[in-house]
């Protein structure tokens, strides 16, 4: 069985993601294999918070050159959208980011 830190493998940290922190809206990569409710689960666990809810994509990997025109991928990987509760606190980890 695959503990909370198996499961949330890091916060996103974009231009995009961090203007939902304030509306306590979260972005995560997660394990490929990580189900929505896994998630939630290991997000209230980490952080001690509420999850209203999860919303899951799969981000596809780019193309990109690797040396003299050689032609390679970029990893996919599996992104979680998580939003708390109103009466939930926030995650004191994205604070000062904004």
């Amino acid at each position: 069985m695959a503990t909370a830190y198996d499961i949330i493998i890091r916060p996103v940290i974009t231009e995009r993601a961090m203007s939902g922190a304030a509306d306590k809206k979260y972005v995560f990569e997660v394990a490929k294999d990580a189900g929505k409710i896994e998630i939630k689960k290991a997000v209230e666990e980490i952080f001690g918070v509420k999850v209203a809810s999860v919303n899951t994509l799969i981000v596809p990997g780019k193309e990109k050159r690797l040396g003299a025109g050689r032609p390679g991928m970029t990893k996919e990987w599996k992104k979680a959208d998580v939003q708390l509760t109103a009466d939930s606190k926030t995650i004191e980890f994205f604070e000062g980011m904004v």
